[in-house]
């Protein structure tokens, strides 16, 4: 079993250990895609700001179900659904799902505690980070067990809760990192203390995204074919797409468009077939849709909490949508938009074409209010998790951990 559970670290060297570095775990899983890029970001930039630290990713459901039980069951590993129904755009009813989901998370508690001490005790962290919700109460309470010594961080990669039992566990969230003031005010109200909580100026986004561009933007709008005047937007739907793309591609059949398809190769092939009257560009999975972002000139998709906050930090406008389709925890995403006047929100994209005019018509009014946003959540989350050591007298000069070996 250790051998399997120990699958689960990544990156984590042989020459780390004999240094008997900082051990840190960041805690994800793959249902959206947005979890394991928060912390793929996070883990780059703990590799610059504290070098001397080890820093590892955990796949949260490979110490969970190290012998796949589920998929061998099922056939498909438990984040697949989720994805599949972020793909074909059929999220009604997540709500109630995501209710039994937590119910049955519940049922489960003992044997998921059961797993997690074994896993710590194991591998011994100095410090665990989560970047994953629903799972908290679980992982919280196996720390207190295991290593009850070892600090809990809680990282929302949500731009707000939805509560209970969702992002914030009383009695076991330790310590919690919050990109929004809304956020911080929902933890507050379920009973955490102000002691408790950091507060950060956004989500976790890529170091791409805070690189300078390596070709000007005239440069790389001519290469995938668009005009100096063209104002360009990117529809995007999460790192698996939707087939909403297809609807909304019909439909702007006449404006410039770069069409994000993710991990999506069927849903890609499909747009670019598409008859058009001017150039689309269907695109791929890219590791640096920074990059597309940064030569759009307005954002169309889902209210999520990394490709808003990605587009928005790209100075774009956002186009999207709020209907009972609408993920619950990212209703709360659009009315931020509204008050903010960052875009446009819609009760569907069945009159885009509309919407991007009304967009178009008030850009510059929107692109000002926009470039009031400063996000510097990632290098801001680093120095929360260092204070967080140094407030337990378990880290010294940034680097060495005492009193526990």
């Amino acid at each position: 079993m250790h051998k399997q559970l120990g699958m689960a670290f990544e990156d984590q060297s042989v020459d780390e250990h004999r240094a008997n570095p900082t051990r840190v775990a960041l805690i994800y899983f793959n249902a959206g895609g947005g979890h394991r890029a928060a912390a793929t970001a996070l883990q780059s930039e703990l590799a610059r700001q504290c070098p001397g630290w080890a820093v590892s990713l955990v796949d949260l459901f490979a110490v969970l179900d190290p012998q796949q039980r589920f998929k061998r069951m099922t056939g498909f590993a438990p984040e697949t659904y989720y994805n599949k129904r972020l793909s074909t755009g059929f999220t009604l009813g997540l709500a109630q799902e995501l209710r039994l989901l937590q119910a049955m998370i519940r049922m489960a508690h003992t044997q998921l505690v059961t797993r997690l001490e074994a896993y710590w005790r194991m591998t011994e962290p100095d410090l665990v980070v989560s970047l994953v919700p629903n799972f908290n109460r679980a992982i919280g309470q196996s720390i207190k067990q295991a290593l009850p010594q070892v600090p809990y961080v809680t990282v929302m990669t949500d731009m707000a809760d939805y509560p209970p039992h969702f992002w914030v566990e009383p009695g076991y969230t330790e310590h919690l990192v919050c990109g929004t003031t809304h956020a911080v005010q929902q933890a507050l109200s379920q009973g955490i203390s102000y002691s408790q909580i950091h507060q950060v100026s956004g989500m976790l986004l890529s170091p791409r995204f805070y690189k300078d561009a390596e070709q000007d933007r005239a440069t790389v709008r001519a290469e995938l074919g668009f005009g100096p005047e063209d104002k360009v937007g990117l529809v995007m739907f999460g790192g698996h797409g939707s087939v909403a793309m297809k609807r909304i591609a019909a439909q702007l059949a006449d404006r410039p468009l770069i069409l994000a398809c993710g991990r999506n190769e069927s849903l890609q092939k499909s747009l670019a077939k598409l008859s058009t009257q001017t150039r689309h560009h269907a695109l791929g999975f890219t590791p640096d849709i920074a990059r597309y972002m940064r030569i759009a000139d307005y954002f169309i998709g889902k209210p999520g909490p990394g490709s808003v906050s990605e587009a928005l930090h790209c100075g774009l406008p956002v186009i999207v949508t709020r209907n009972a389709w609408t993920m619950p925890q990212e209703r709360w995403n659009t009315d931020w938009v509204q008050t903010h006047g960052l875009g446009c929100v819609l009760p569907s994209f069945a009159n885009i074409d509309q919407a991007v005019d009304e967009l178009l018509g008030n850009l510059e009014h929107f692109r000002s209010n926009v470039t009031q946003l400063t996000n510097r959540a990632l290098f801001e989350v680093p120095v929360v998790l260092r204070s967080v050591l140094a407030e337990q007298g378990q880290i010294r000069n940034g680097l060495e951990i005492v009193g526990r070996r």
